[in-house]
């Protein structure tokens, strides 16, 4: 059975740091890019972060210099660091992982809430 379970989102100050982190089960986690969106009140699901698995990453403009994505192959997550949050990085993040055959997986989402 798949997995994906994702923590780290809470309530911070603008200018502050969060990590959310999403713990994966029941894949091959090699075949898998893994990636966050996020998705604020009233607006479409977006793409925050990328990363392939060989390791290559991309970013929305809207987070580059401000956010890292990685993955731990030895304990199957995915993080997304993100630095200097604004009150329009508001929303609902999501983890999403996609292999080559396009199987797809979403967790169910961490709030992100950054206060001004």
């Amino acid at each position: 059975q798949v997995q994906l379970v994702e923590s780290g989102g809470g309530l911070v100050q603008a200018g502050g740091s969060l990590r959310l982190s999403c713990a994966t089960s029941g894949i091959n986690f090699s075949t898998y890019t893994m990636a966050w969106y996020r998705q604020a009140p009233g607006k479409q699901r977006e793409l925050v972060a990328s990363v392939t698995s060989g390791g290559r990453t991309a970013y929305a403009a809207s987070v580059q210099g401000r956010s890292t994505i990685s993955r731990d192959s030895a304990m199957k997550t995915v993080y997304l660091q993100m630095n200097s949050l604004k009150p329009e990085d508001t929303s609902v993040y999501y983890c999403n992982i996609k292999n080559v055959w396009d199987v797809e997986y979403w967790g169910q989402g961490t709030q992100v809430t950054v206060s001004s």
